[in-house]
Parts: structure tokens; sequence; C-alpha cells
């Protein structure tokens, strides 16, 4: 009951209007911005380790690690595992998509934050959305600034920050070490729950609560070292699976963009489920590619306004590579370890098999075999790289483990910003915040793969309609400063 609650919220609050509204978005920013995801991207990339002069509190590495250290978490395993469950092979070409025009979203809002973030007498630096909202479009606006600064702080503390990525870890934890839960340490509901589950939980919660107790520093100089480390680990498995079957890769692709767009299901009579599949699709694949890479969300600008620059759009550049990295790279490796895990459990073309219920023609999906978010993944990684399976459920506990962990962090970061624009800065108030944060990362453990994920994308839909609205109507601010930047910098 509880789950079909929240499926018909996240129904409302991912329906077409808000798809059309962040891709939207996308579209316009990349003309104005002069499609520069494209033409600017090996500049990008090279500025990533440039030394910046300027206000801030941060190195522009630094930025982009804790940027993603919560972009770079479950959704790339889990995530990706549950919208291919969801929404069929075709929901990892719309995370592509989603992908690919959030780059020069991702750049925009950064950009912006930066240009409009405040700068305290003690050199303190605050930025985001919320002051993009309104400095750039005027105080008569501050009323979509704190709506989107309240769904910031419920996003931490119910969705993407917390419960998703502690729920991840714990049922990676349980998948490698007690896989056929033999060890029950209690029962809630119907639902059993493991030694390892709650070891694991608990672990995960006292670290973090170390880590969270110590600020912004600590959380950007763990995040520094976390994430290029669980990144090359990731990615390095990655590599192996495409090498390993790279026979199979062109078939993967033609799947992923067969089913995109219903192709080879189109059977007479099943017209409306093929429009249902396409629209499932859509929605699972943007809606978890947000919840990937965070473009268009807001989140990330949060962590860029604090950096020592007096360039925004230097800043702005750097951080789009995080798009790139997390969904065009890191997802796609995952996408791509599932479709071909499971490609020859494929009965009909496109992924879709229909079959006679009641007398009329229902479609059902191929892809979750009984399983679903981080045990999916282990299991497609298991099956295409062989072995006894055991070493790579572990090797990939290792990764989400710290994917999630680093998420944890950046997410309690982003909140404490929502909040402490709410309430001018009362840092009682941020820290009360931080012991409920923790305290929701310990029950985070006890809830369904499902709901959390539901839940997630119901406040990231939230946070995003605010952050799009602002980046359209600021879209004119964008297009003048790219003009500006690339006039006084043709070279790096």
């Amino acid at each position: 009951m509880f789950d079909q609650i929240l499926n018909s919220i996240d129904d409302v609050v991912w329906g077409i209007p808000t798809i059309v509204l962040i891709l939207a978005t996308g579209l316009v920013l990349t003309i104005r911005a002069r499609g520069l995801q494209f033409t600017k991207l090996g500049r990008a990339f090279r500025s990533i380790f440039k030394e910046n002069e300027g206000h801030g509190e941060l190195s522009g590495f630094s930025a982009l690690c804790t940027a993603l250290s919560a972009t770079i978490g479950t959704g790339n395993i889990v995530g990706v595992a549950t919208a291919i469950a969801a929404g069929g092979p075709g929901a990892l070409f719309w995370m592509w998509i989603a992908a690919i025009l959030g780059t020069a979203t991702k750049f925009s809002e950064c950009m912006l934050a930066i240009k409009f973030r405040e700068v305290k007498e003690d050199g303190h630096v605050l930025g985001g959305p919320f002051y993009t909202i309104e400095k750039g479009m005027g105080a008569k606006w501050k009323w979509l600034a704190i709506l989107f600064a309240v769904f910031g702080v419920l996003a931490g503390l119910l969705g993407i920050g917390t419960m998703t990525q502690i729920n991840g870890i714990t049922s990676a934890v349980n998948m490698a070490f007690d896989p056929n839960n033999a060890n029950i340490a209690f029962t809630i509901g119907d639902k059993p729950y493991t030694w390892a589950t709650v070891i694991g939980g608990a672990i995960v919660t006292i670290c973090a609560a170390l880590v969270i107790l110590g600020g912004l520093k600590r959380i950007s100089k763990v995040a520094e070292k976390v994430v290029p480390a669980m990144a090359v680990i990731y990615i390095f498995m990655g590599v192996a699976v495409l090498i390993m079957n790279a026979t199979k890769v062109p078939a993967a692709f033609a799947l992923i963009f067969k089913s995109a767009f219903g192709a080879g299901a189109i059977t007479a009579g099943v017209s409306g489920y093929i429009i249902k599949m396409i629209l499932d699709s859509m929605q699972k694949g943007i809606a978890r590619g947000i919840f990937s890479n965070e473009a268009g969300l807001g989140s990330a600008p949060i962590a860029a306004a604090p950096v020592q620059t007096n360039e925004p759009v230097e800043q702005g550049l750097v951080n789009m590579t995080g798009t790139v990295i997390d969904t065009l790279i890191v997802c796609t490796m995952t996408g791509l370890a599932i479709v071909i895990a499971f490609y020859g459990d494929i009965i009909a073309p496109g992924g879709i098999v229909f079959e006679t219920v009641e007398g009329k023609l229902a479609m059902i999906s191929t892809w979750n075999h009984g399983l679903e978010g981080a045990s999916l993944t282990a299991a497609a990684f298991s099956r295409v790289l062989g072995g006894d399976g055991y070493s790579v459920k572990f090797l990939l506990m290792l990764c989400l483990a710290f994917f999630a962990f680093t998420t944890i962090l950046g997410w309690d970061y982003y909140s404490e910003k929502c909040l402490e624009y709410l309430t001018n800065g009362r840092m009682k108030l941020v820290f009360i915040y931080r012991l409920i944060y923790i305290a929701a990362i310990a029950i985070g453990p006890y809830f369904t793969v499902n709901a959390v994920f539901t839940i997630a994308d119901i406040t990231n839909g939230l946070m995003a309609i605010p952050n799009c609205i602002s980046l359209i109507v600021l879209s004119g601010v964008v297009a003048e400063e790219v003009k500006k930047y690339f006039a006084k910098y043709p070279t790096l």
C-alpha cells in the first residue's frame, strides 16, 4: 500500500511536464551556451587541475570531487539496474539523452552559482540555486528560492542523501556475506533482516557521523582521496566487461536503441502497450539519470559556489565534466554489463514479451529475473566476467560502499547549505539537522529498495522544477558570460 502511494506521487512528479521541462532546459542552455559540451569538452577536462585564484574556500578539483562524491553513488550501480528493470533497456538511451543535454545544464547552474554567490565578512561562502534565484531573478522570486531550499533539505534527509545510499550499501554487504539470508537478526512485518545488514548499517552510520560532524573541509578531504580510487576500480571492472564481450557490444547498443522506441515489439493490437513502454522507458531513464548525475537538480552548484576563482565560466566547465564521468562513462558501463549479461534471455525483439492475461494482451518485462538493485548488477557482472562470482560480488560491494558513503557525505553538505539559507545561518539548527541526518542513515537499511528510490525520485523532481525554471529565465545571462569569457580567454 505504501509503495503504491509513493508510485502514484512519483508518476505525478515525474509526469510529462517535468520530463519536458528538464529536456527543454538542457536544450535551451545547449543553444545559448553555443554547444560547449561538444566544442569545449577537452578544455574542460584540462581545467580540472588548474590552480585558480580568487575568493573561496575550495580548489576547483576539490569542488569537483565533492560534487562527484555526491553523484557517483548507488545511482550508478543500483539506479541503472532499477531503471532497466522498470523501463527496459531503452531507459539507458534516455539516460544518455538527459546526460548530453544535462552537461550544458550542469555547466550553467554551477557557473551561475559562482556569479551570484555571497561571500560573508569572515570569508565564508554560500551559494547555490537559492541565491541564483533570489539575486539573479530578483527579490520577488525569493519564494521560489525558499521552495528549492526546502526540497533540498527533504532530498538530503529522506531521499538521495541517506536512505538510498545506506540501503544500497547494506544490500551489497548482505549479498556478499549472507546471500542466502541464513543469519536473521530480526524481522519487521514479513521482511527478515540479516546480521550482515544490521552490522553493515551500524558501521556505515558511525563512520558517516564521524566525518559529518567534522564539516565541509573534512568531507572534501575524504572525497579527494576516495572518489578517484573508487572510480578507477569500478571503471576497471567495466572495461574488463566490455573487452571480454566486445563482440556483443554492438548487439547490446542495438537493443538499447530499439527498446527506447519500441521497435521490434509493435504487433497488431498492442500499440497502446508500446506507447506505455516508451513513456516508462523515458520516465525511468530520465529520472534515474537525474538521480545519478544530478544535472538540473541544483545540488552541484552548492559544491561549486565555494571554489577559489574569479571566473565562474571556468569552474562551470570543470563541473560539467562530472556529468560525462558519471553517466556517459560509469552508468553506461553498468547498463551495458546488464544488457550483455541478460541478452540471451530475451524472447522477443526489443526486450518485450507479450502474453495473454484474462483474454487480453499484457506486456511483461524479462529484465528483473527475480532480482533487484545491486543484486541485479552483481548477477550481471558475475555472469559476464565469469569465475566463482563471489570475488566479483565482493569487489562490487566495495565499490558500492565507497560510492554510496561519499554520496552520503556530499548530500549532507548540500542539504546543510539549503538549511543554512532557510535559517539565515543559524548553525545551532544546522547541528541539530546533522544529528537527524545521521539518524536517517541509521534507519535507511530497513526500507525496501523500491520505496527509497521512489522517495528519492520524488524529492529530486521537486528540486529540479524551481531550479530548471530559474535556468531558463537566466539563460541570457549564461549566453553573455560564455561570450565574454571566451573572448577574454580564447585558449587555455
